[in-house]
């Protein structure tokens, strides 16, 4: 276990914070949540021995392995697979010592060497590495290009899957989801819901965090506390809290009557689409996640847009694509006032080129853009963050646009989006990724469109941005297309869903939890090797496939419930065995016998865990393998 006790960070005169205890125990996986700047990421270097307290006593066993994202890649010429392999140390240690003594012609060194990587499962080791980079949307010819080849955010997912490719004991993640896009995460999750060790994740992702983590460590008020139960349970226990503090009532009351006001004009609506009835289960939540977020910094919402022509925009039969490759064909789309369209889609199908085609940054290969005579688009894309002038103050950019305007209203806008004092009059260069990714939404928000393009609007945006961002989307009168992989702001501000795949765009006529089934179908297509584009399941037909596959296998779904709820049982048992050896009082000479008894039964329990643990994972192969 990971044990902080009355633990002090400091940076510079700043304290992170002090007088923090708690404890992190074997198998538990805890997300860290607090504002940027808070201590999240200097917490991880502590774990990883890179910083030292300044107050109080950190320990956990000794002769871990721990696994960690790193945050450059060398510019290295082999292969991209090779690079994941790394991951594995101790697979690369063994082999450096099986060439060794081949050379020295030791065949006992070598028998021996042979069995250990038998042991650690050396031999399927590039099978292993290869499904991690396909989980991470690498396709099977990229595995063998130079590392040196890929872009910067595609370097990443080579760190990434470097990181999960480590047999690790605690493996740290900060901001895993940043670099992915909606396919990339949605396997992520699943991959990390059945890592074995101890995670410790940062992440700005709601969804992400909630199916995830069982634990929140969460940083405020220079103060760390931990929440047992996922990102909402957490949610609730703060907002309870924070709800009693008087000073934040009337700011409280006023966003809840925000969002309360669209949920009711929004339920007239409820019975057209499946995927409205998810957005209005998510809406009602609002109300006690605002209650959680009433001390945040950012307040900020849409102006009514002064013309809303029908339509605002349309394609007519269009191709895009780049050079002679057309990735999408035929494209016809008309966009409304009051749209609000989410676009779905495998990497590299075309989402980004299509949001670039309807703001008018890329041309159609053929076909027609029709646009409205008072058409106003507010676009963001991650490239626009370069576009800022980097000498200039975020006051500079904003009198750029309204030089009538007074400073004063400016800098009261501007601190709607926690640009506050002299921050307005500060340069941008040494911004970081989420300070800019607000600075270009206060400019796009302050234009008062009545199209709004998104593409991944919250990538570097923390929890309470996100939150504030998604609170005045809702409100928002216009037209809205969005991509984005935080599944939380599609599942708030979208009605409607559109597929990108295959080279067409069409409605899918599902929700998010629709779409993850579709990918597996998608996933299992592939594997099969089968070219077409697999069909739109059903979640009636999935459950129909899913009970017809349990039939069959039954007696290994049998094994497999059998082994989770060994692995369940000893794992309580272990934690509540824990918690007796963790009380000093058990160490006192009238309690040997006691101590005996426990420490006894720890051995036995932690052997009964590590069984149960292979038979879990045994059956999963046996699955994998019968399917």
């Amino acid at each position: 276990m990971l044990n902080f006790k009355n633990i002090a960070l400091r940076r510079g005169v700043r304290v992170l914070f002090s007088h923090s205890s708690f404890t992190i125990h074997k198998g538990q996986k805890v997300g860290f949540t607090g504002a940027n700047g808070a201590g999240k990421s200097s917490l991880f270097a502590l774990v990883k021995n890179e910083l030292q307290l300044d107050e109080g006593d950190f320990s956990m066993p000794p002769h871990l392995e721990i696994a960690h994202v790193a945050q450059e890649t060398p510019a290295v010429a082999s292969s991209a697979i090779d690079y994941v392999i790394d991951g594995d140390q101790e697979l690369r240690r063994l082999q450096t010592q099986l060439a060794l003594a081949e050379q020295a012609d030791n065949g006992l060194k070598q028998a021996e060497l042979h069995g250990a990587l038998e042991t650690i499962g050396g031999y399927t080791a590039q099978a292993r590495a290869s499904r991690l980079m396909n989980g991470l949307g690498f396709t099977a010819d990229q595995e063998h290009n130079a590392v040196s080849s890929f872009s910067g955010g595609w370097r990443m997912r080579l760190n990434l899957a470097q990181a999960l490719m480590c047999r690790s004991d605690v493996l740290l993640l900060d901001e895993p989801t940043n670099h992915l896009d909606l396919d990339a995460v949605i396997w992520l999750q699943d991959w990390l819901c059945k890592y074995p060790g101890t995670l410790l994740l940062i992440s700005h992702d709601r969804d992400f965090l909630d199916t995830i983590t069982d634990h929140i460590v969460h940083i405020e008020q220079s103060k760390a506390e931990i929440y047992t139960g996922n990102y909402s349970a957490f949610e609730k226990m703060r907002a309870e809290k924070l709800a009693q503090q008087q000073s934040a009532y009337q700011k409280q009351q006023r966003e809840i009557a925000h969002i309360q006001s669209f949920v009711d004009r929004f339920k007239a609506q409820a019975t057209k689409a499946r995927q409205a009835q998810s957005r209005i289960k998510a809406l009602e939540r609002m109300e006690l996640i605002a209650m959680a977020h009433v001390d945040s910094p950012f307040d900020f919402s849409f102006a009514k847009p002064e013309k809303m022509p029908n339509p605002l925009l349309s394609l007519d039969k269009v191709d895009i694509g780049y050079g002679t490759s057309c990735v999408i064909k035929q494209a016809s789309l008309s966009i409304s006032p009051g749209d609000r369209i989410g676009l779905l889609g495998p990497n590299g199908a075309g989402k980004s080129s299509l949001i670039k085609v309807l703001a008018g940054d890329m041309l159609p290969m053929s076909g027609k853009r029709h646009e409205a005579e008072a058409l106003k688009i507010g676009y963001f894309a991650q490239h626009q963050l370069e576009q800022l002038q980097l000498d200039e103050s975020p006051l500079w950019h904003l009198q750029k646009l309204d030089k009538q305007a007074t400073e004063k209203d400016l800098r009261n806008f501007l601190g709607g989006f926690d640009f506050q004092g002299d921050k307005v009059l500060d340069a941008v260069r040494p911004f970081s990724g989420g300070e800019k990714a607000r600075l270009v939404l206060a400019l796009l928000v302050y234009q008062n469109p009545n199209v709004l393009l998104l593409d991944e609007p919250t990538n570097h945006l923390d929890l309470e941005m996100r939150h504030a961002l998604s609170v005045a989307l809702q409100d928002y009168q216009g037209a809205i297309v969005v991509v984005s992989h935080d599944r939380h702001l599609l599942r708030s501000v979208t009605d409607q869903l559109l597929l990108v795949a295959g080279g067409k765009v069409q409605p899918f006529d599902g929700d998010l939890d629709d779409y993850r089934l579709w990918l597996t179908e998608q996933k299992r297509v592939e594997d099969k090797t089968v070219p077409e584009l697999a069909p739109v399941v059903s979640r009636k037909d999935q459950r129909k496939l899913d009970a017809e596959r349990r039939q069959k296998h039954k007696p290994l779904f049998d094994a497999l419930k059998k082994a989770e709820m060994a692995v369940e049982k000893y794992h309580n048992e272990q934690r509540e065995l824990e918690h007796q050896l963790a009380n000093p009082d058990i160490y006192i000479d009238t309690e040997k016998a006691r101590l005996k008894q426990t420490l006894e039964r720890k051995i036995q329990v932690d052997k009964a865990l590590d069984d149960a643990e292979t038979a879990w994972m045994e059956a999963e192969e046996k699955i994998e393998s019968a399917e």
